[in-house]
């Protein structure tokens, strides 16, 4: 008697796992075409209250007009005012992630439609995917008025190939910090995970230098700040923008960071997964 396959992903828990985490089953779609419908669905529950989007927005931008504008040493350099818009483009990434994604996850996981949501065989991937997809279109959201006030008030210039260096660069650049954000929200009750976020993402913005120029820090503050996402970040897309060389280890600090957030973003699914439905 020859052997058989069960066509039941119950029945073989390698294809189930399998078919949880990406690619197409049968009865299923693709696995991009799901993740588009997700990014879809995502992306329009946002911008319907637009308030959510505002928010993100607004304190990058004051900052720019009530701390860098009103400086002519720093607003009338090119290289610093160029600096001051990247830094505070990346500030803006962090928050978008952090709280979109941090906040945004831990409200969905209490809405009653989530668990059906997360009981339907298309498995975790292309929703995972979907919101760090979605936090790459937010963050360029995040740039828009930081970008028209350092055109018009300020004497930072681009040339268009470091405009669309920069622009690349933060896309990438907010990858680790929607990962992270998914952490923090399959982990914790919303009331748990806003102290939390306000917690991760003040202090990381002040260590990498996204408010003050890391050339302050004295020596073991600077050592401190090469550790963390937001200086390698920051590093990365002030080279892109300016052309001033990052620290040698700002690319291989930022890959650990997202290597970590992957891992802490899949956990803290799984995990909360085995709490619902165990």
């Amino acid at each position: 008697m020859s052997a058989t396959t069960s066509s039941n992903p119950r029945e073989d828990p390698q294809r189930s796992e399998d078919a949880s985490w990406g690619g197409a089953t049968s009865g299923t779609q693709p696995f991009w075409a799901l993740a588009w419908l997700h990014l879809k669905y995502q992306f329009l529950e946002t911008v319907r209250i637009p308030i959510a989007v505002l928010g993100n927005v607004l304190f990058p931008s004051l900052s720019m007009f009530f701390f860098v504008v009103p400086q002519t040493a720093v607003a009338g350099n090119p290289l610093f005012a160029t600096t001051a818009v990247a830094a505070l483009g990346l500030f803006a990434v962090c928050s978008a992630s952090l709280f979109t994604y941090g906040l945004g996850v831990a409200e969905d996981r209490q809405l009653p439609f989530y668990p059906f949501l997360r009981s339907l065989p298309a498995g975790p991937g292309p929703q995972m995917v979907a919101r760090v997809l979605n936090g790459g279109i937010f963050s360029l959201f995040g740039l828009v008025p930081l970008i028209i006030i350092g055109w018009l008030f300020t004497a930072a210039t681009v040339t268009p190939g470091q405009l669309l260096a920069g622009i690349g660069t933060i896309l990438a650049v907010s990858v680790p910090f929607v990962l992270l954000g998914m952490a923090v929200g399959y982990s914790l009750s919303a009331k748990a995970a806003l102290p939390v976020v306000q917690i991760i993402l003040f202090p990381l913005a002040f260590a990498g230098g996204l408010f003050l120029p890391p050339q302050l820090f004295p020596d073991w503050l600077d050592a401190i700040s090469q550790a963390t996402p937001t200086r390698a970040g920051r590093d990365l897309l002030v080279q892109a923008v300016t052309g001033v060389e990052a620290y040698p280890l700002a690319l291989p600090v930022l890959a650990g960071w997202t290597l970590l957030f992957v891992v802490l973003a899949v956990l803290s699914y799984r995990n909360d997964e085995g709490r619902r439905f165990r």
